[in-house]
């Protein structure tokens, strides 16, 4: 390893203990030791090591159950460290705000957004965007912060009894700056679960001819919550590109819990369930990666409507966790193929 990569991830180390959920890294580490044998001291050494040599995050090593795999396999999956440098080359800090900032990211790609949306700044001046959301058919309004992530710092609130002014210092006093019409879901979609807004992450990447190519794709389905991000205790599974349908069990960013094949509160059976609107979703997700293709892998998030499939958000550092996990597969060859056809200095920007 070169001086300046032990470096690197020395510092990538730091901030992984920094930011750790410990809690959960010592609930992992019960499990790994029960299913393994091995002492706490040869979990760790192992996965400090393991930081160092594949670039992977101090929580990956459990998520990706490297203390069950051997160095070929381990070598084959996108940790936290080499998805951030990849991220950094392909969506440039100075480009990638336009997917930070929801409400950028609503004024730019509005032409694939259906629901309506109004800024805090709307709703102060009583614009029409703001009158929209307040009188939108389905009563619900979600309020949220602009930059939050994961689905944190977001509300879903009644729109009677709220007038503007009402609504602005509610707002403000949250610390929101973003408002939305609540999304209804397609019935096919909300017939799967029907707690919360469940979205399709579509991953693409624009390739060095200019071309749009899909990496992959997992639906994200909520359990009893609002929200459908696997940190909020929910599932996801593989899609299949082609017909749209899923072809995987349920998985949890859990790996204390089992794989499921049926949906834990519908009861549904997840294998072979079909995504509605399928080939528009991918015309959609094409079409909006040549919108503004400086950034070039982007993971989207879908809703399914009655009115067709929308963006709800594009992602600048979307996550190798859903991409990888779901189908029990390191994909580090597919993005190292997309380095390989940039150039030296475009490479080497990190």
């Amino acid at each position: 390893m070169k001086c300046k990569d032990f470096i690197r991830r020395s510092k990538y180390l730091a901030y992984y203990f920094k930011k750790m959920d410990w809690p959960k890294y010592k609930k992992f580490y019960r499990y790994a030791r029960k299913q393994t044998g091995r002492s706490t001291l040869s979990l760790f050494c192992d996965n400090i090591r393991c930081v160092y040599k594949y670039n992977i995050g101090a929580i990956d090593y459990f998520l990706f159950r490297f203390f069950e795999k051997d160095p070929a396999e381990r070598a084959r999956w996108v940790g936290t460290g080499y998805k951030y440098e990849y991220d950094l080359i392909m969506n440039p800090k100075s480009t990638r705000n336009i997917l930070e900032n929801k409400i950028l990211f609503y004024e730019i790609y509005d032409s694939f957004v259906l629901h309506a949306v109004c800024t805090l700044d709307d709703i102060q001046k009583h614009t029409e965007k703001a009158r929209i959301v307040l009188e939108n058919p389905t009563g619900k309004i979600v309020v949220k912060d602009s930059l939050g992530q994961c689905g944190w710092d977001v509300e879903i609130i009644k729109a009677a009894g709220h007038d503007f002014d009402s609504l602005y210092k509610y707002m403000k006093s949250k610390g929101f700056d973003l408002a939305e019409e609540f999304i209804v879901q397609h019935p096919d979609i909300s017939r799967l679960s029907d707690s919360g807004v469940n979205t399709v992450r579509i991953i693409s990447q624009v390739n060095k001819d200019n071309e749009v190519e899909i990496l992959g794709a997992r639906m994200r389905i909520s359990v009893n919550t609002w929200v459908d991000n696997l940190a909020s205790g929910n599932i996801a599974t593989s899609v299949d590109l082609e017909t749209g349908k899923l072809n995987g069990l349920g998985i949890y960013s859990d790996i204390t819990k089992d794989r499921v094949s049926d949906h834990p509160i519908s009861g549904i059976k997840l294998e072979g369930y079909q995504i509605p609107l399928w080939d528009q979703c991918l015309d959609l997700v094409k079409r909006a990666s040549l919108h503004r293709p400086e950034n070039r892998a982007i993971g989207w998030d879908v809703v399914l409507t009655e009115k067709g499939p929308e963006l709800l958000e594009g992602n600048h550092n979307w996550c190798k966790i859903l991409w990888q996990i779901p189908i029990d597969t390191g994909l580090k060859h597919v993005l190292e193929k997309h380095l390989e056809e940039l150039p030296a200095d475009l490479r080497n920007r990190r």
